[in-house]
């Protein structure tokens, strides 16, 4: 019998917090929006399981093998830990506390500890360690979409470059924005944490999470989630914006064909961005360098097999390792705190101005140029790759039926991905140094 009310009392439902509730249901809410909503399905379906299998009680699946032992507060185990740390309380809660101090010594010694008392590392966590904290993952995932990327629009229109680099100023305004919020006190974040929140107006997935897990890792699960919530909201965010900055007029513009790009030019391109980008701004490689191998490998025509794969299996495998990751970072404790919902209001308000921006530079290079722009494509600066051309291309179609501006508007959208990368490239350097 009292084997039987050992085994009721440890069930999870027992040990069931209020915060770790509260984020199941984000966990569940997220899976709703991903397969009733079809909101970025391919990532919220991985990210909200892994938010609900994060949140388990006394399941551990997210945390290092320390942080188990910390959370099962074994006297003994807290006692040596205590030792390593040089502490003279054996409390959890100040063990925890000191961890975040730690040399790296102590935690090889504590990580051997918490081993040889049987505690190891979640599952969740070593796909976080294996995937994001190396920085392979979003890597991985740059050179997937390099490989489905056609620089074409690009090059036969390569002032659409200027659109992409604009809509980037989402990004750089957001950055200040938090920085102010910090300075009046109502937000504290770090210049570290300000750039990282930043680039969710660049609304690149992969590329808010590179950044994020190198600036601002205990940030990374909020981000992650605003940055693909955006991106899945586009059609929504967007339209009223580029009413709003045009005229029935300017809407109505139609552009003229886009002239054939030599398979030369497709070649040469992604070796002349990475040479560059790696002369005048080195933090921006691995990204850029990344993304151009799997565009060289699609466009050189010789190695359909690597390009294949990185477009098709390669790119879906680390999507769903890269989801499960990103869920273990919405544990309780690292979610459910006032920075969460900065972090979400700063976005919109990057991914809103990013958009104004596109938009605002293509009215301005109409000023200066004969050959007009439908400033419509300017809101596709943004690198939500293709669904943002597909938005200026809806728009357009409702205010001139024989206006087809996709093919012209995947000019900017694919300069907005290479945008995105520099604009991490600078964020890394500055922040690092």
């Amino acid at each position: 019998m009292e084997n039987i009310l050992a085994m009721v009392r440890d069930f999870g439902l027992f040990h069931l917090q209020w915060g770790q509730g509260i984020m199941i249901l984000v966990g569940l809410v997220l899976l709703y929006l991903a397969i009733v909503k079809r909101f970025e399905p391919l990532l919220l379906v991985p990210i909200g399981f892994g938010g609900i299998l994060s949140n388990l009680p006394d399941a551990g699946l997210a945390m290092s093998a320390i942080e188990n032992a910390v959370y099962a507060a074994k006297p003994e185990v807290m006692t040596a830990f205590s030792e390593v740390l040089q502490l003279s309380s054996y409390m959890p809660a100040d063990i925890k506390q000191a961890l975040s101090s730690a040399t790296p010594l102590q935690m090889t010694t504590l990580h051997l500890l918490a081993e040889q008392y049987q505690y190891s590392d979640g599952m969740l966590y070593l796909f976080y360690s294996i995937a994001i904290a190396s920085g392979a993952g979003p890597l991985i995932i740059f050179m997937g979409v390099g490989a489905m990327t056609d620089f074409g629009p690009l090059l036969a229109n390569p002032k659409t470059l200027l659109l992409g680099a604009a809509a980037q100023f989402g990004i750089f305004t957001t950055v200040l924005g938090a920085l102010a919020l910090s300075s009046l006190g109502v937000m504290d974040f770090s210049v570290a944490q300000a750039a990282a929140i930043g680039i969710i107006g660049g609304a690149d997935g992969p590329t808010a999470i590179y950044v994020s897990s190198m600036l601002a890792p205990e940030l990374l699960g909020a981000i992650a989630v605003a940055a693909y919530s955006y991106m899945a909201l586009v059609p929504m965010i967007q339209p009223p914006i580029m009413r709003a900055l045009t005229t029935q007029e300017e809407r109505k513009i139609q552009m003229q064909q886009l002239r054939q790009v030599h398979k030369l030019e497709k070649i040469g391109f992604p070796l002349l961005l990475l040479i560059l980008i790696a002369l005048l701004l080195p933090s921006a490689t691995p990204l850029l360098g990344m993304f151009c191998f799997g565009n060289l490998m699609r466009e050189c025509g010789v190695v359909e097999r690597l390009s294949d794969t990185a477009q098709n299996a390669l790119i879906n495998i680390v999507t769903i390792f890269l989801g499960l990751s990103v869920g273990s970072k919405l544990m309780a404790d690292k979610f459910l705190q006032p920075q969460t919902i900065g972090i979400l209001v700063l976005g919109i308000v990057a991914f809103c101005v990013g958009t104004a921006a596109g938009v605002l530079m293509a009215k301005l290079m109409n000023r200066f140029s004969t050959t007009k722009l439908n400033p419509l494509i300017g809101s596709a600066g943004v690198s939500a790759v293709p669904m943002a051309a597909r938005v200026s291309n809806k728009v357009g179609l409702e205010a001139n039926a024989q206006n087809f501006l996709l093919m012209h508007a995947m000019g900017p959208n694919v300069a907005g991905v290479i945008g995105s990368a520099v604009a991490a490239g600078v964020m890394i350097k500055y922040v690092m140094g």
